[in-house]
């Protein structure tokens, strides 16, 4: 049987206090599964940051050594590579993204690209099975209708509503978005979340793309509020949670909406650090094995704090002869 493992993919985090929000999830997979499990950042410009830093001894010297996780980081194709090369011709590709955009896309690209290697004799073929996850809020597809995504990242959501409500607030999500890739699944999530919360106004906007700043602005104007509680939309709170969206510029959404009235207030937590999102992850892990007809083997270590994602899916771990992947 070929070993399997295990391969975290996140966009990364250039500021060291923004990597607990992948620190969690990668914690916990490590305690719920026994294979190897590596982060991989699928951002370029990120990596080079570390790599530059890391080379740095002063930097070093008066800096906190980051995880391990980060000084071994690879981009998606070294790190699936390096696993391959120690005999791990079975893996399964877990992005950490929100939602289906452009690195996703990207990292689908390379893991449909390396599972469709062949060779001349089919035992040498590198790989046995390369299976990838899907983000957050789903993906495109007939086997997990994204909609039921969707409404689990709702539910994951719960105690960021009530800390608006218990503070009189709007609750605001700023998402990264992107300049190539439709964001439209923030305002179906919008929607949701306004309907499983009528209590509470809701808005997600996003960094790049059409539902910027402005777009939300105008649109709390209308609703009669005095109060916003800014939160990130992302895995961490990283450069564009503590400069786009709470920073002192003239044009961080902090800022504009102070100038427009309001009372803002901002959590600076990424929602991987959200233990019930971070589940997320995990639940979509086994899925992903499931359909692919991979065995996961569980260690003894500690277990998700809510009700384990394996019995959520319809009670039984690993199933056998289900949909099969490359």
């Amino acid at each position: 049987m070929s070993k399997t493992a295990i391969v975290l993919a996140a966009f990364g985090a250039s500021l060291p206090e923004a990597l607990p929000g992948i620190s969690n999830v990668f914690e916990l997979v490590k305690q719920t599964f026994a294979c190897p499990v590596e982060v991989c950042f699928t951002s370029n410009i990120v990596r080079s940051i570390w790599r530059k830093r890391l080379a740095d001894h002063e930097w070093l010297a008066n800096n906190p050594p980051p995880p391990e996780y980060v000084a071994k980081s690879k981009g998606p194709l070294a790190a699936i590579a390096a696993l391959q090369e120690e005999g791990y011709k079975t893996q399964i590709i877990q992005p950490l993204h929100i939602y289906a955009g452009e690195e996703f896309h990207d990292l689908k690209n390379c893991v449909s690209a390396l599972a469709d290697i062949q060779t001349i004799k089919a035992k040498w073929r590198p790989f046995s099975k390369l299976a990838l996850g899907r983000p957050a809020l789903g993906a495109p597809g007939t086997e997990h209708p994204y909609i039921e995504d969707l409404k689990r990242a709702v539910e994951a959501l719960q105690s960021d509503v009530h800390e608006a409500r218990d503070k009189g607030a709007a609750l605001v999500y700023v998402g990264h978005g992107n300049h190539l890739y439709s964001t439209g699944v923030y305002q179906e999530m919008q929607q949701l979340l306004q309907q499983r919360y009528p209590e509470v106004p809701i808005q997600i906007g996003a960094v790049e793309g059409i539902f910027g700043i402005g777009y939300v602005a105008s649109k709390l104007n209308g609703l009669n509020v005095k109060r916003v509680l800014l939160k990130p939309l992302m895995v961490v709170a990283g450069v564009h949670a503590r400069d786009d969206m709470a920073g002192d510029a003239e044009d961080s959404w902090r800022s504009v909406l102070g100038r427009a009235g309001f009372e803002v207030e901002c959590t600076l937590r990424g929602l991987g650090e959200n233990q019930v999102w971070a589940e997320i992850y995990l639940r979509h892990i086994l899925e992903c094995a499931q359909d692919a007809d991979i065995e996961l083997s569980r260690n003894g270590g500690k277990q998700p704090s809510s009700k384990d994602p394996a019995e959520m899916m319809h009670g039984s771990y690993p199933r056998t002869g289900s949909r099969s992947t490359r």
